[in-house]
């Protein structure tokens, strides 16, 4: 169990009994409880047991029904699960799952001293979300911006003894491109692209040359390096001898033309 939670990223996490009973060294946070609870509903089987609200079972020849605790399963629109919880020394406690359109949320409610207070708090805390936040493309916004970039500034690199100034860039694809946010910021976004326009051949694919950033309100959401996609190679003795060549025919081309006109 500790290294699952090793591997999960949870460092406020240290499991010591496997039922959950109160020890010192047993312990976690509500968002790690969360996290764990995410990764948890990946399996479809836990998935349907927690949000199953009676099963009945046969336990030696006899019928028995079983009733899920979990008070808002059934009752509060969307939620689907996950798991109450209580003991002496953390109260009553409850992890709820609850989707609304698109948007899937994980509730974590720790230490409430009555199963009503813990019921009036996750229900608060899942209406204000699903009233306060909507969920953004941030990759769209990031794309839209990146061509419209390269559309006027492609033609300002200045790639020094290169074949071609003839450039193409990109920037690495986003993990998690759908995020939620206050709905009232949703205009809120600014894009910041930093990119050194003066190069010098030969030039390789994915050599850095700037950077792209995206911000919220001064944070930083995304950030990632602007990369080349192709490669430019460095002019040789046969590249400048060829540009003087067609120099020197359009010189003498635009000097006989002059002379007769």
């Amino acid at each position: 169990m500790n290294k699952k939670a090793n591997d999960l990223g949870l460092k406020n996490t240290h499991f010591v009994t496997p039922h959950g009973l109160d020890k010192d060294d047993h312990y976690t946070t509500a968002y790690e409880l969360a996290i764990l609870s995410n990764y948890a509903l990946e399996n479809e089987t836990f998935k349907k047991i927690v949000g199953t609200k009676q099963y009945t079972v046969t336990i030696n020849g006899y019928p028995k029904a079983l009733s899920n605790t979990n008070e808002l399963l059934g009752v509060l629109n969307g939620v689907y699960g996950i798991k109450t919880g209580f003991t002496n020394g953390a109260n009553r406690c409850l992890v709820t799952g609850c989707k609304r359109g698109e948007m899937d949320l994980i509730c974590v409610v720790l230490g409430a001293d009555t199963k009503k207070m813990r019921t009036t708090d996750s229900i608060k805390l899942l209406e204000y979300a699903f009233n306060n936040y909507t969920y953004v493309n941030v990759a769209e916004i990031i794309k839209n911006y990146f061509e419209t970039w390269k559309a006027d500034n492609l033609k300002n690199f200045i790639i020094d003894k290169g074949r071609s100034n003839n450039i193409s860039l990109d920037y690495t694809s986003i993990k998690n491109p759908i995020i939620p946010i206050k709905s009232s910021l949703i205009n809120s976004f600014n894009v910041f692209i930093d990119c050194n326009f003066n190069l010098s051949a030969p030039i390789y694919k994915d050599m850095v040359v700037g950077n792209i950033t995206l911000e919220l309100q001064n944070d930083i959401i995304y950030t990632s390096n602007l990369v080349i996609t192709s490669e430019i190679k460095k002019k040789e003795i046969l590249d400048y001898f060829i540009y003087f060549l067609k120099n020197i025919y359009s010189i003498n081309y635009n000097f006989i033309n002059h002379n007769f006109i």
